[in-house]
């Protein structure tokens, strides 16, 4: 089950998506500000964020800018501002798509659908093991030592292309035009930086070190290949 994270204030909108995103299948979890948005983003891995413009708190550009930037989820823009330079914004920060109020939920439902279907890992192989990580791209599960680990989308991207790649250098230039810019997220190379700190801080400790950092160069994959 795809789970959306739905950020709107309005109360009466906010309960009518989440009937029907729930009677579509997904799993909705609702807030009604940026605040409580971001603290559902902090307790729970979601598939695809809905944010309106303006909250009580806040734009809804700044968050946006900041998933797209730590996490790379999938965000569709749904507000009453309807100028051309708002919508421009709004594709600035790494939106996936800007729906302006009113809308037909069938063309929300298909859009949804669209920004997923992106969004899915397209994993080359299924499965890696070295008897401390077992990943498996497919069901998109890490384990080590037997136990779960949260990745997000973007980490899993990154950690197929870099098994996939095993020996060979990959530049921040190349990590950024295979897992964002493919998807049309134009972010800078302290992204790539900061996605493969998070990487490593979840998957090596002292005696497992998985990810080598060639100053100048990139990054190379220095554990097992597929």
């Amino acid at each position: 089950m795809k789970k959306i994270l739905l950020i709107e204030d309005d109360q009466a909108l906010n309960a009518g998506l989440t009937y029907d995103l729930e009677a579509e299948n997904y799993r909705v979890y609702s807030a009604y500000s940026l605040a409580e948005g971001m603290e559902l983003l902090d307790k729970n891995q979601v598939d695809l964020i809905l944010l309106d413009v303006n909250l009580p708190d806040g734009e809804g550009y700044d968050l946006c800018r900041g998933v797209k930037a730590q996490m790379g989820t999938p965000v569709i823009f749904l507000t009453a501002r309807d100028l051309d330079e708002d919508e421009l914004k709004g594709f600035d920060c790494g939106a996936d798509d800007y729906i302006t109020k009113p809308f037909n939920m069938e063309v929300l439902h298909k859009r949804i659908q669209v920004a997923l279907r992106k969004h899915a890992p397209k994993a080359q192989n299924t499965r890696y093991s070295d008897g401390y990580l077992m990943i498996d791209f497919g069901k998109m599960v890490l384990k080590k030592e037997g136990r779960i680990l949260s990745l997000t989308p973007t980490e899993f991207k990154i950690l197929n292309l870099l098994i996939a790649s095993k020996d060979r250098v990959l530049t921040k230039q190349l990590l950024l035009e295979k897992i964002w810019d493919s998807e049309g997220n134009f972010v800078d190379e302290h992204v790539v930086a900061v996605n493969i700190n998070r990487l490593r801080k979840k998957i090596e400790d002292e005696n497992h070190s998985y990810i080598k950092t060639l100053y100048g160069m990139g990054y190379q994959w220095t554990g097992g290949g597929f």
